[in-house]
């Protein structure tokens, strides 16, 4: 609980910037965000749990119409002024239920978990690629890019295309410098239409908080423009699908001294990564089909996890349940430089408290048991046969929502770091969501079926 004199300080901060009103925003089991909005001047009652929820009506808070309601305790030492409406605060918040920390909250979840690591002296660094399409709706409903123009076979790293949407990122770039997120990097991306950025690694929580923030700020620039901002994993069926890349290493809480980073000559495997790495790695490939649940937690998410879809070219998607060097086709990799291992499996449609839980947890795992993950696989895995993969010991990924569901259900980690009822609320939407998809009649299915029958 926050002191009554440090809530009057950040009040009277946030009073001096011209803030009116504060958002204490906390997020469903689908990493989307909920809250109300209160004036300043009761900021102190917002901090004490004031503001109630009736949990039933949110997805994924385990409640039934009978329960008590829970509440929302707004994070007072990560404020945001937003950029683009500057009489608001949001903050990040955790649900309470009767005074305590609520066990269904994903942010929750995540906090305790990073206490677990903190017991073992590791604090957790995240770093999240935020891929994200710009789109304009036709009269017709359909989407398509922004830019007509915007049409090559390759496009990713063009530079007219970027400038032709560069109002859009601009907005984006100027608020993302303007919070002190370091900016360091932002390009078209391989799809029409989709564009990437780049800044710097925080703490998890902090990271998690952003790109919850992140996903509503691109939203809100591209309706300024008339135009869709979407993160969704797989928008197009002939396009790059959208990656929130996880970029994770364990570091020394006192000295920040990331505990990853070793010279290449240091490490016999030549990746620049400490026997810990490795270790982390190990635990995270032992769990990595349960973890795909939370990574790609949609219907579509698994339309961007195939080798070779509906492009003639390799579609860049992680599908292996390995790891490597600067190798794009394991979902695990070390990128050049070393010093921290890339989970490419996670998707823009990604609640990352929950993903973020599980990937400390299960590399936790594997430090404390010291789990050894294999040589790095360096070549092009789409291209080896089956029964070399087999001889190698190389899974694939689950490539349906239900398949990972299964995975996620049935692995004990999951219950130990999410508890029996969060993980069951997890497994009962995304199940639900698998039915609503095999209940729904496509398009495809009407083209391809029903002349013939």
């Amino acid at each position: 609980m926050h002191s009554r004199a440090e809530i009057q300080r950040v009040e009277q901060q946030l009073s001096e910037l011209g803030v009116k009103y504060c958002i204490g925003a906390y997020v469903d089991i689908h990493g989307l965000p909920k809250g109300k909005v209160v004036p300043l001047s009761h900021l102190a009652q917002m901090a004490a749990g004031s503001e109630r929820y009736t949990g039933y009506a949110l997805d994924g808070l385990g409640q039934q119409p009978h329960d008590d309601e829970i509440t929302s305790v707004p994070d007072l030492e990560r404020v945001t002024q937003l950029p683009w409406e500057p009489r608001i605060a949001w903050i990040p918040a955790d649900n309470a239920f009767k005074g305590a920390p609520y066990a269904l909250s994903t942010r929750v979840v995540l906090k305790r978990v990073l206490q677990e690591a903190a017991r073992l002296g590791f604090g957790f660094n995240l770093g999240i690629e935020c891929e994200v399409y710009l789109l304009r709706r036709h009269p017709d409903g359909s989407l398509a890019p922004s830019d007509p123009e915007d049409r090559l076979g390759k496009p990713c790293y063009d530079v007219r295309g970027f400038l032709h949407s560069f109002s859009w990122l601009d907005r984006m770039a100027g608020a993302m410098q303007a919070l002190g997120w370091d900016l360091y990097s932002f390009d078209h991306e391989d799809g029409n239409g989709q564009y990437e950025f780049d800044f710097h690694y925080a703490d998890a929580l902090t990271m998690c908080d952003r790109l919850v923030l992140f996903r509503e700020m691109a939203k809100h620039y591209a309706r300024e423009q008339g135009l869709i901002a979407t993160m969704m994993p797989k928008p197009f069926a002939n396009r790059t699908g959208t990656g929130a890349h996880f970029n994770m290493s364990l570091y020394e809480p006192d000295s920040r001294r990331n505990l990853f980073a070793c010279e290449p000559t240091q490490d016999r495997r030549g990746l620049g990564l400490t026997e810990l790495g490795y270790a982390f790695i190990g635990g995270i490939l032992r769990h990595g089909r349960a973890l795909c649940a939370a990574f790609a937690p949609t219907v579509n998410s698994y339309k961007r996890l195939v080798r070779q879809g509906s492009m003639s070219t390799f579609s860049w998607a992680p599908v292996f349940n390995s790891y490597g060097s600067n190798n794009r086709t394991n979902s695990l990799r070390v990128p050049a430089g070393g010093g921290r291992c890339e989970s490419r499996n996670a998707d823009g449609s990604v609640n990352p408290y929950l993903a973020a839980s599980l990937a400390l947890a299960a590399g936790l795992e594997g430090v404390r048991e010291r789990i050894d993950p294999g040589e790095p696989h360096e070549d092009n895995l789409y291209a080896i046969d089956d029964s070399e993969r087999r001889r190698r010991g190389i899974e694939f990924l689950p490539q349906t929502l239900q398949e990972a569901v299964e995975a996620f259900a049935a692995d004990p980690l999951v219950e130990r770091t999410l508890g029996v009822e969060l993980r069951d609320e997890f497994v009962r939407y995304k199940s639900m969501e698998w039915e609503a998809y095999h209940q729904s009649i496509s398009s495809w299915e009407i083209e391809q079926y029903s002349g013939l029958f």
